[in-house]
């Protein structure tokens, strides 16, 4: 597959070799330029590009940025993606400790559901809530006693089966974790956030959640 990817960090790095491991071709960029990214290029055979060509002709693109810089997004910059293509938020809202009172997610919008109001497309969630090197070095099999499980949430059916079956490839047990307005149960600060857990867990977890934001994770 064709896969975008809009942010070059620990998570879009780790996600950058993991995707051109398996074959996909990807286009990565970042908010400095390709140029800065001619080492991750060299290393996994990504195409590093300016951020507004990352979604040419991709059937996934991942959005992979702090959450404070979601509105610096060109509103046009997810335009030229193939039809029908899944957009994934892997963002995380920090902030005391990154990005400053957001107040809409404050108030309880969950924080995907931010994201796909600003950028105005359909968002699936995913990738957030492991550490990046885990991500990349810790896949395994399926099949694997105790593989660790990563949670999708969003509306569209055909697009979480399509990022599940990714996740499996990577080495990782999807679970369902509701529609995009549930993500909640996925955000920092709950039961399962960071843990590693198997599906089991992960799903006992995920059930165990609140919407309500812990103390240090309100601004």
């Amino acid at each position: 597959m064709k896969i975008g990817i809009i942010g070059a960090g620990n998570i879009g790095g780790a996600l950058t070799r993991g995707l051109t491991k398996l074959g996909h071709e990807v286009r990565v960029a970042n908010s400095r330029g390709p140029e800065t990214l001619a080492d991750l290029a060299a290393e996994t055979g990504a195409t590093a590009v300016r951020a507004r060509d990352a979604a040419q002709d991709a059937e996934i693109v991942i959005i992979t940025i702090p959450q404070k810089n979601i509105p610096d997004l060109p509103r046009d910059i997810l335009d030229t993606a193939a039809p029908g293509a899944v957009f994934v938020d892997t963002g995380n809202y920090y902030p005391k400790q990154r990005d400053g009172l957001i107040p809409d997610i404050e108030s309880g919008t969950a924080e995907s559901r931010w994201v796909a109001n600003h950028l105005g497309v359909e968002i699936t969630k995913a990738f957030n809530g492991i550490a990046a090197l885990h991500l990349q070095d810790n896949g395994s099999p399926k099949g694997t006693p105790n593989r660790i499980a990563l949670p999708i949430a969003g509306d569209d059916p055909a697009a979480k089966q399509k990022l599940a079956d990714l996740i499996d490839a990577l080495g990782f047990d999807p679970v369902d974790a509701g529609t995009l307005d549930e993500s909640w149960r996925l955000q920092p600060g709950t039961p399962g956030y960071g843990k590693d857990y198997p599906a089991d867990q992960l799903k006992a977890a995920l059930a165990d959640a609140s919407p309500e934001r812990p103390e240090d994770f309100k601004a």
